[in-house]
């Protein structure tokens, strides 16, 4: 899976885009990264997005036990990787058919957040149960969601490119060849949304920080993304609970 944002759709956390002594971020435009899927990837779908957005889906190398899925519902575009465990309880939480698959049930639970607000978001993705990785756009809001489970069994890697495009993909060597040595893997256990940034969903209410990584030379080799303990992120106080939670359900998941 591929996908590609401009940096007013998607703006990734500063230190995703540190440069490198003695490299630098690769001049890839969106166009060429996919151009470079294409011939990587010959049965792979494109998606395309305004202002150059794009989502790409392949099933080449696909692990059968976390397969890929996309689905377009209102305008929501998802890809989902992985299985979830909780399907059942997750369809009749969010009042979805039988048929509902894994991409679906992410849709709706984003529609969740977007539409019932105040609603904490960590508190949704803390409901999947599986190994997952998603992309999710919301191309009528504007809106970028990432996601990667606790345990990372499925890849998930993010980084920058021409004009700090936003890429995100399960493929190492597409994002190496689109951003250089400027991506990282997805950090474990946490979740992107524009306008809120990177968050924990088990310390949501602790900054999770880039922490630059040297080689032997002094030179930065990669940034790492860890929850930092000691750092409390100011926010309004938080409004959802387990009670807020069952009432909206009612109305109605390296």
């Amino acid at each position: 899976m591929l996908a590609v944002f401009d940096k007013s759709v998607g703006k990734p956390p500063n230190e995703l885009s540190i440069p490198f002594v003695g490299s630098k971020c690769l001049n890839s435009s969106p166009e060429e990264i996919a151009e470079v899927f294409r011939s990587w990837r010959s049965d792979s779908n494109f998606y395309n997005l305004s202002s150059g957005n794009f989502l790409a889906l392949s099933h080449e190398d696909e692990n059968p036990v976390y397969p890929r899925s996309i689905v377009v519902m209102d305008d929501i575009f998802c890809i989902f990787s992985g299985a979830l465990y909780n399907t059942c309880d997750l369809r009749r939480h969010y009042g979805l058919s039988r048929q509902a698959t894994e991409a679906m049930i992410i849709v709706e639970a984003y529609k969740v957040l977007r539409d019932r607000a105040p609603y904490p978001p960590d508190q949704v993705v803390k409901e999947l149960e599986g190994k997952f990785a998603f992309i999710l756009h919301d191309s009528k809001a504007s809106v970028v969601f990432l996601a990667r489970d606790r345990d990372g069994c499925v890849q998930l890697h993010w980084g920058t490119a021409a004009g700090g495009s936003l890429v995100c993909t399960d493929d190492p060597n597409v994002i190496s060849a689109a951003c250089g040595k400027c991506y990282t893997p997805f950090p474990l256990g946490c979740m992107f949304i524009s306008g809120k940034g990177l968050i924990n969903f088990d310390h949501p209410m602790n900054k999770v920080r880039g922490i630059q990584r040297e080689d032997d030379e002094g030179n930065i080799s990669a940034v790492i993304f860890q929850v930092d303990l000691f750092t409390r992120l100011h926010s309004i106080p938080r409004t959802g609970s387990a009670a807020n939670w069952a009432t909206t359900t009612i109305v109605e998941g390296d």
